[in-house]
């Protein structure tokens, strides 16, 4: 069974930072391409970061260049999302997403809530 299980989530101010974790569990990791997700009510979920098998190539939406950095720890079976400079617009709700490059299965975790506030 997969999980893949988010935490880090909180309620920070704007310019503040975060830091966020995906665990994956029950899929081959390394053959898997990374992403988070973020949704705020009211809009379509959107991809915000994305990292291929090995971590030699991520992309980013552009409202979070410079801001956001994706990373993996394959050996720890975990990415993270590191956001530095929040702004109010960064409010919402951040999925992990899997997609198994064999496969082409499809996971999403159950999302944690960054909320940036004053």
């Amino acid at each position: 069974q997969v999980q893949l299980v988010e935490s880090g989530g909180a309620l920070v101010q704007p310019g503040g930072s975060l830091r966020l974790s995906c665990r994956a569990s029950g899929l081959p990791f390394s053959r898997s391409i990374m992403s988070w997700y973020r949704q705020a009510p009211g809009t379509e979920r959107e991809e915000v970061a994305r990292i291929i098998n090995h971590g030699g190539y991520t992309n980013y939406t552009d409202s979070v260049k410079g801001r956001f950095t994706i990373s993996r720890d394959n050996p720890k079976n975990t990415i993270y999302l590191q956001m530095n400079n929040l702004k109010p617009e960064d409010t919402a709700k951040y999925y992990c997403n899997a997609r198994n490059t064999w496969t082409s299965d499809v996971y999403w975790g159950q999302g944690t809530q960054v909320t940036v506030s004053s």
